[in-house]
């Protein structure tokens, strides 16, 4: 996908390890940059098969949470499927032509969020930080493999900045503004797989 300067300024390019789904993401809809621990997280890159490429030596997934309506395909979205952990579990977003994550959401689109897994905002070439600062928070570090560092400076007002944000998402209903949504009924646009407990068992039996 080829952006002019003035994009790149605006924009952060969004596209999957071989290429078929591209698009980009409205760097003015990030909420901040953090890095989660959870085994769900690490569950997901396990079942995924790319563990080496999203989990940090840690364990952790660098995530940039936006606004889901800042998130835009532009080809491709076809090849958007979906998983849950579990019954209850979000909903988790990847490619089916090269498995590669795109992020996580509620069940429907009433949470105006989408956390954006690193690994589908580093191909091309654009560093994370250049578009979206520095990590704001560490979460769930009691699932880590090994000790976290403290949080990253400015997370109060990163925090505040995502509150205030979902808040005018929801005043507006910019909220049903998603790709990864049909606006009229809050359904996902694709059908997600959900996993037996056994094969949730499974996944975690890696870790």
């Amino acid at each position: 996908m080829d952006m002019t300067s003035t994009d790149q300024q605006l924009h952060h390019p969004l596209r999957c390890q071989c290429g078929e789904v591209q698009g980009y993401v409205v760097i003015s809809a990030a909420y901040m940059r953090g890095i989660c621990y959870c085994k769900d997280c690490q569950s997901f890159a396990h079942f995924l098969g790319k563990q080496q490429e999203v989990l940090n030596d840690l364990g952790g997934t660098d995530i940039v949470p936006v606004a889901p309506r800042g998130v835009v395909f532009t080809q491709g979205k076809e090849w958007l499927a979906c998983m849950k952990l579990g019954p209850k579990g979000l909903l988790r977003w990847y490619t089916k032509c090269c498995n590669t994550p795109i992020g996580n959401t509620s069940t429907n689109n009433k949470l105006p969020y989408a956390g954006l897994v690193h690994d589908c905002l580093e191909q091309d070439g654009v560093a994370l930080e250049q578009s979206f600062g520095p990590v704001r928070m560490q979460v769930n570090p009691q699932s880590a493999k090994g000790p976290v560092s403290a949080k990253s400076a400015g997370t109060a007002p990163a925090m505040i900045k995502w509150i205030v944000m979902m808040l005018r998402e929801w005043i507006t209903g910019s909220y049903r503004q998603s790709p990864f949504f049909v606006a009229d009924t809050g359904e996902p646009v694709v059908l997600p797989m959900v996993l037996t407990l056994q094969e949730r068992n499974a996944l975690r039996s890696r870790l």
